[in-house]
Parts: C-alpha cells; structure tokens; sequence
C-alpha cells in the first residue's frame, strides 16, 4: 500500500463549493468541479490516509437487483484494515495511474475495479446517485465516494476476491434494521436509498 499512487484532490476544493457531511444527490453542484483536471493528482497512499487536507476518490458501487441490494462482509485481506469485518453495500476502489490510459480515468478505474471485485454476469444500467463523505471517522475523513447504482437484468453476482465473504443480496428493508453492523459509508447510503 505504500508505494500505491491514488488520485484524489485538495480537500479545500470541497469546501470552496460547500461542504457537506454524510450523503448529498447534489450531484451537479459538486462532481463537475471535483473532477476537474486542475485539482485532481496523484499521491501516494500511504501519505493520503492521515491527511485530511487532500480527499482519495473512490468510486462506491451500489449493485441492485429490484428492490434487492448486493451486500457481503469485508474479509480481514482488504487494503483498508479500519474496515474489516464490517459489512458493506459499495464495491470498489481507489483510482491508479494504469487507470489514465483511458480518456477517462475516473471511469476506466471504476470499471478495473468492479472487474476485479467481482464477476457480473448480466447486463446493467448505471447513474451516478450522489457523493457520500464522513470526517467523523479515520477513514472517512481522508475519502471521498461517487456512488453509483448499477441496476441490474439479474442477480448473476460472483466474487472474484476473498475480502467480498458472506455475500449476497437482500431488501433494502432487511439491511436497514442492521444497519449498525456496516461500514459507515454503506449505513449513510441505506438511509437514503428508495425501496
């Protein structure tokens, strides 16, 4: 982890435009700005995950089946050790420089990432739902998620990785009432996601 280069932008950047704790879908006011090229480079992890003046991005996959959510258990293998054991709705990671070979960087490391994560075997559609950021935490204090909800044809959900354990998907009313065994990031999105 320490020599990994992520991408990521001044925290500052955020507060310029308005900061806000928790989840917001005013996508429009921030993604623009924040993916700016300007303020967008890469530093290295180990550096970025005590320093709350410069914000990671990380995309922060929802997979939904009708009313039903794909959910799993962080294995103790993960990159993040503040997160194993709790569970999880959001699939992926940071974005890496492999990522600019693409016109896209942001979308090309979503893309590796989910690829990595885990295997989809269906078709979807997807749309960027809001940004989630918590300075309440270490971790979600030198973070910032774009969550997407990829809508999927079918459940064909399989993991590639052994930090996704215990997977598999639920009613968004089920994973509410144990809402206090996720990772801070997915109880913040749960609370907001329409049955």
């Amino acid at each position: 982890m320490s020599n990994e280069l992520v991408l990521g932008l001044p925290a500052a950047r955020l507060h310029e435009l308005g900061t806000f704790t928790g989840f917001t879908t005013d996508v429009p006011r921030y993604l623009p700005d924040l993916f700016d090229v300007r303020h967008l480079s890469f530093r290295r992890r180990s550096e970025c995950e005590t320093d709350p003046t410069w914000l990671q991005l990380i995309p922060y996959l929802l997979l939904r089946h009708h009313d039903r959510i794909f959910h799993y258990t962080r294995g103790s293998k993960g990159g993040e050790k503040r997160l194993h054991a709790l569970e999880s709705i959001g699939i992926g990671g940071h974005i890496n420089p492999v990522d600019t070979e693409a016109n896209d960087p942001y979308r090309a490391g979503m893309a590796r990432e989910l690829a990595e994560e885990i295997h989809l075997g269906c078709a979807y559609m997807e749309k960027v739902l809001g940004l989630v950021y918590d300075p309440s935490t270490p971790v979600g204090s030198v973070h910032l998620g774009i969550v997407h909800v990829l809508s999927l044809d079918n459940d064909d959900v399989t993991p590639r990785e052994t930090t996704i354990a215990a997977c598999g998907f639920a009613l968004i009313t089920e994973l509410r009432k144990k809402a206090a065994q996720f990772e801070t990031w997915s109880q913040l999105v749960l609370a907001n996601l329409t049955s």
